[in-house]
C-alpha cells in the first residue's frame, strides 16, 4: 500500500534484536523487518529515526550499513533509548513519551509512519497509544515476511489498531481524554448534565478533524474562550504549528473589512501607504477565529468561502493569488439559515461552515455551573490583581440564592457573571465580600436587565427611580442623561450651564443657566442636590 503522499517519508521504529539480527553474508537468507522497510519500490522512506539500546550499537551498526546498501537515498539517524525493563509498561511507555515530546517534528514538511514490528509487544503497544493520542503525529506500518525465503522483502501495511484489546492502557488513554475536556472547560468542574455531553462530543470532534468547526450562542456564552482552547488541545496534539489569529468580524466594515481579512498591496486604495499581509496569512499554518462571522459583507464572505476551499485568495490591488493554509472555527450570535434566507448570508459559505456546529448555551440554562464558574471569576481576578478575594459565608448564599433564581436574566452570561465578581472583589472591605457588598451588586444587575443593559436607563434608574422611568419617552431619556451626565461632571450649576447651553446662550442678550438647569430639572421631579453636585 503505497502512502498518498509527496512529501518526504520519515519511519521512526525500534531496532529488533532478534528479527533484525544476523552474521556474514548468510544475514541477507533472512527476512529482517528494519531493512525491509527500505527494500519496497512503492514505499521511498527519506529518513529512519532509529531506536535502539546501547547495548545493541554493533546490531545497528550493521543494519545501518545494510540499508545503504539497498536504499542509498534513505538517511539512517540512531538515537540511543534505554530500559531497564523492555516489557514494564510503565518504563516503556515513559521512555518512549520522552523522546516523542523531544522529537522536531515538521508536520508541515514531512509525512512519519511509525513502525510496530520490532520491539516487544509492550513498545508495539506504547507506540500505538502515542501516534494515537497524536505524540507521534504520523501513521501505524507494520510490515510482514514473504510467504517463502528469498521472495523478496516481503510485504508492508498502513493499519489501524484496535485499542479495546488493551484495557489497561486504554485506561491511561482515557485519563488523557479526560484531561482534554478539562481543558476545554477551563479547568471548571461544570455540573450541567447536557453541557458536559457537549464538550465531551467536541473534545471528540476537534482532536480528530481540522474540519472547520460553527460556535453558536447568545453573546458572552463562553464561544472565544471555546475557540481559544480547541486551539490549545490541537497544539498538544500537534496538530496545528501556527498561531490562533482572533478577529471579531463586527468591526471590520468596507474596504477595511477586505485589507484587515486579505491584506493589501501599497496603493490598493487612498491611505495604503505600505503592503499588509492580513489576518488570513497570518493564520497560514495555524487556527484563524472569525467571531460574529454572520456581520461579514457578501464580498467578504465570497472570499472567504474560496481562501476556505483552495488555501488561496487574492488581496486588493494584488496581481498574483497568495496561499494561506489555516483551520477555522467561527462563531456567531445569529441565526445563520434564517439569515440565508433574508440574503444577509451565502448558502455555499455556510454549507462549508456548517459540517460541525455546536450551539453554547446561555448562562440562565445552567444554573448550576454559576457557583464553579463564581471560583473560577474570583481565581481568575486574583491572577489579575495579585490579590485575593473571598466572601464571607452569608454573602456567598446570598449571591448564589440570587444567581441561580428566576430573577437572574444573565443577559450577558458569562460577561455579566465576570463584571460582577470583578466590581464585588474590587469593592471588598479587606479582601472579604460582604452581604452589603453583594446587595449593591444585586440590585445593579437587575436594574441592568430591567432596561436591557442600555446604560443610560441603569443610570436614569438610579436617578429617577425604576417606576419613574417606565413614564419617561425614550426621547426625552437620552436628553436627561445627558443632562446629568454634564451636572455630575461640573462643579457648579452654573458650570453645567456654560457647558449645555454654550450655543445659544451666546445669542442671548441675557443669561440665567442656572435657572434653565433647575427649572429643566423640575419637569421630572429632580432637583440639583439629587442631579449633580451641590453648591
Amino acid at each position: 500500500m503505497k502512502p498518498p503522499t509527496l512529501r518526504p517519508i520519515v519511519v521512526l521504529g525500534m531496532l529488533g534484536t532478534t528479527l533484525d539480527s544476523g552474521k556474514g553474508a548468510r544475514r541477507w537468507k533472512r527476512w529482517r523487518p528494519t531493512v525491509s522497510l527500505c527494500q519496497h519500490e512503492d514505499l521511498l522512506v527519506g529518513r529512519l529515526d532509529l531506536l535502539h539500546a546501547r547495548r545493541s550499537t554493533r546490531l545497528a551498526e550493521t543494519v545501518i550499513e545494510d540499508i545503504a546498501d539497498v536504499s542509498p537515498e534513505t538517511k539512517v539517524v540512531p538515537h540511543i533509548v534505554e530500559m531497564d525493563d523492555p516489557w514494564d509498561f510503565e518504563e516503556v511507555y515513559g521512555v518512549l513519551h520522552e523522546f516523542a515530546a523531544g522529537y522536531p517534528f515538521e508536520t508541515e514538511r514531512e509525512d512519519y509512519l511509525v513502525h510496530i514490528t520490532t520491539g516487544t509487544h509492550v513498545a508495539q503497544i506504547c507506540n500505538f497509544l502515542l501516534t494515537e493520542a497524536r505524540y507521534f503525529p504520523g501513521r501505524l506500518i507494520q510490515t510482514s515476511p514473504p510467504r517463502s525465503t528469498g521472495d523478496g522483502a516481503g510485504t508492508f501495511s498502513i493499519i489501524d489498531l484496535d485499542l479495546s484489546r488493551y484495557g489497561r492502557l486504554a485506561a491511561r488513554f482515557e485519563r488523557e481524554h479526560t484531561d482534554a475536556v478539562a481543558s476545554l472547560k477551563g479547568g471548571i468542574e461544570t455540573r450541567n448534565a447536557p453541557f458536559n455531553r457537549l464538550i465531551e462530543r467536541i473534545e471528540y470532534v476537534a482532536a480528530r478533524t481540522t474540519d472547520p468547526l460553527l460556535l453558536t450562542g447568545p453573546t458572552g456564552a463562553g464561544k472565544s474562550r471555546l475557540a481559544g482552547r480547541i486551539y490549545r488541545l490541537r497544539r498538544h496534539r500537534r496538530m496545528v504549528k501556527g498561531e490562533l489569529v482572533e478577529v471579531n468580524c463586527a468591526t471590520l466594515r468596507g474596504d477595511g473589512a477586505m485589507s484587515a481579512l486579505f491584506g493589501h498591496r501599497k496603493g490598493a486604495f487612498t491611505g495604503a501607504a505600505s503592503d499588509r499581509a492580513g489576518l488570513l496569512r497570518s493564520a497560514d499554518g495555524g487556527m484563524l477565529f472569525l467571531d460574529e462571522i454572520g456581520e461579514l459583507g457578501l464580498d467578504e464572505q465570497a472570499m472567504l468561502l474560496r481562501a476556505i476551499e483552495e488555501k488561496r485568495f487574492l488581496p486588493l490591488g494584488a496581481d498574483a493569488e497568495v496561499q494561506s493554509d489555516f483551520q477555522l472555527i467561527a462563531g456567531t450570535n445569529r441565526d445563520l439559515g434564517a439569515c440565508v434566507q433574508r440574503g444577509e448570508f451565502r448558502e455555499d459559505l455556510l454549507s462549508r461552515i456548517n459540517l460541525w456546529t455546536f450551539e453554547l448555551p446561555a448562562l440562565r440554562d445552567r444554573p448550576e455551573d454559576i457557583e464553579p464558574n463564581l471560583e473560577y471569576e474570583l481565581e481568575r481576578f486574583a491572577v489579575d490583581r495579585g490579590q485575593r478575594v473571598r466572601f464571607s459565608s452569608e454573602a456567598r448564599q446570598q449571591f448564589l440564592r440570587f444567581a441561580t433564581g428566576g430573577d437572574a436574566r444573565w443577559l450577558g452570561n458569562f460577561r455579566d457573571l465576570g463584571a460582577a465578581v470583578t466590581r464585588m472583589a474590587t469593592l471588598a472591605p479587606g479582601g472579604r465580600i460582604s452581604a452589603e457588598v453583594v446587595a449593591e451588586e444585586v440590585q445593579r444587575l437587575a436594574r441592568s436587565w430591567d432596561h436591557g443593559g442600555d446604560q443610560d436607563a441603569i443610570e436614569l434608574a438610579g436617578v429617577v427611580g425604576p417606576q419613574r422611568l417606565k413614564e419617561i419617552d425614550l426621547f426625552d431619556r437620552a436628553q436627561l442623561a445627558t443632562v446629568i451626565r454634564v451636572c455630575r461632571e461640573s462643579r457648579t450649576m452654573a458650570e453645567a450651564g456654560r457647558r449645555l447651553f454654550a450655543a445659544s446662550r451666546a445669542r442671548r442678550t441675557s443669561v440665567n443657566d442656572s435657572d434653565r438647569i433647575r427649572k429643566y430639572l423640575a419637569r421630572f421631579d429632580l432637583s440639583w442636590d439629587e442631579a449633580g453636585r451641590p453648591e
